[in-house]
């Protein structure tokens, strides 16, 4: 037995049973029971009580390669009785459930990535109207967009369209159509109460009677560029009066502070503040803080839940996770961890989400 390996395993062992989502804690006994070969990988059995006086449970670490420290991530139990007589088909069984899962877990991501890149987002008026001449200059003016022209597909001309205005530029296409109503069921006035940096915002929010719904979609180009494309189109929108807000990633922002945000173009940076909310609110136990926009570039949104550090620690903490995804191309999977330096090792578990729609990954930090 490599013994550096099987005190990996077992601590590995310990901390996935000691998440809330399983054990809940430490197992009061653990101990190394085997060890087998599956598709070329090394496991290790480990037999566990959840109290002094418990019956032996069964449990299975590793996805080792040769005498490698680190494994694939395979750690499991069924929370099933221990049985010396068939520990290594049991285990066997639930190493065969982990790779199942894994590859299921796979192609949702690659679906996910696939539908990547197609934004959408509601310009909030105080009144029905635009001006689409003063737009399209605006547009040009600052970032020196302006339409190339799309394929003829024998549809009607776009000029036919009083209050759309449709633009084909850099792989991209650009739509923006008034609607000369509120966003239908209070629908922005909800979400405007996430926004902790503006206090008015419900009171501002219930004043608008129209919105522009602006959609990029991109053709040949990456989410991240397609995401670009949005904010430039929305700050263009912003130079015009009337708008009280942009309604995007679950919230309302202040067209000031999305301007703001956009500010980072100047310095050649990435708007990620402007295409991903990082929501904060307080738990029962500690701060809490969310993504929304996420699932924009392919990504699974991402919680933390009861942190004991402080607001501005944990906004920083989880805006830097989403750059590190974003840039990075990095898909965070349950059961893994995720650190900014060797020592530091986070649990990722992947579960309903509290603040956000669907499923979340949970971060535990600290």
């Amino acid at each position: 037995m490599n013994q550096k390996q099987i005190e990996v395993a077992k601590q590995s062992m310990i901390e996935w049973l000691a998440h809330p989502q399983e054990l809940g804690k430490k197992p009061s006994k653990i101990e190394c029971a085997g060890e087998f070969d599956l598709h070329d990988l090394h496991y290790y059995i480990f037999k566990y009580k959840k109290s002094m006086l418990g019956k032996w449970l069964i449990g299975v670490c590793g996805g080792f390669e040769g005498d490698e420290l680190e494994h694939c991530g395979h750690v499991f139990s069924d929370m099933q009785e221990y049985n010396e007589a068939s520990a290594e088909e049991d285990a066997a069984a639930m190493v065969e459930m982990i790779r199942s899962y894994w590859m299921e877990r796979a192609e949702e991501a690659e679906k996910q990535k696939e539908n990547a890149g197609t934004f959408v987002n509601f310009v909030l008026l105080k009144e029905p109207v635009w001006d689409k001449e003063a737009f399209l200059k605006q547009l040009k003016d600052d970032w020196q967009i302006e339409d190339e022209g799309l394929e003829d597909d024998g549809s009607e001309d776009k000029e036919d369209y009083e209050d759309i205005v449709i633009i084909s530029c850099n792989d991209t296409i650009i739509s923006v159509a008034l609607v000369a109503a509120p966003v239908p069921e209070e629908e922005a006035e909800f979400h405007a109460k996430s926004n902790y940096t503006w206090k008015e915002a419900v009171e501002n929010v219930k004043k608008h009677k129209a919105h522009l719904m602006v959609a990029v979609m991109g053709k040949d180009v990456s989410a991240m560029e397609s995401g670009e494309m949005l904010v430039k189109t929305n700050v263009s929108l912003c130079r015009q009066g009337g708008v009280i807000g942009i309604y995007a990633n679950q919230t309302v922002y202040q067209p000031e502070l999305y301007l703001d945000f956009a500010k980072i173009f100047e310095e050649d940076g990435f708007p990620i503040f402007n295409l991903v909310w990082f929501g904060l609110y307080k738990g029962n136990k500690g701060m809490c803080a969310y993504t929304c926009g996420m699932r924009d570039f392919g990504y699974d949104e991402m919680e933390v839940i009861d942190s004991s550090v402080d607001s501005q620690e944990l906004f920083e903490f989880i805006s830097d996770i989403a750059n590190y995804v974003i840039f990075d191309d990095v898909i965070l999977r349950d059961g893994e961890t995720i650190g900014f330096s060797e020592e530091q090792k986070l649990p990722i578990r992947k579960s309903a989400g509290v603040a956000v729609e669907g499923e979340s990954l949970k971060i535990g930090y600290p």
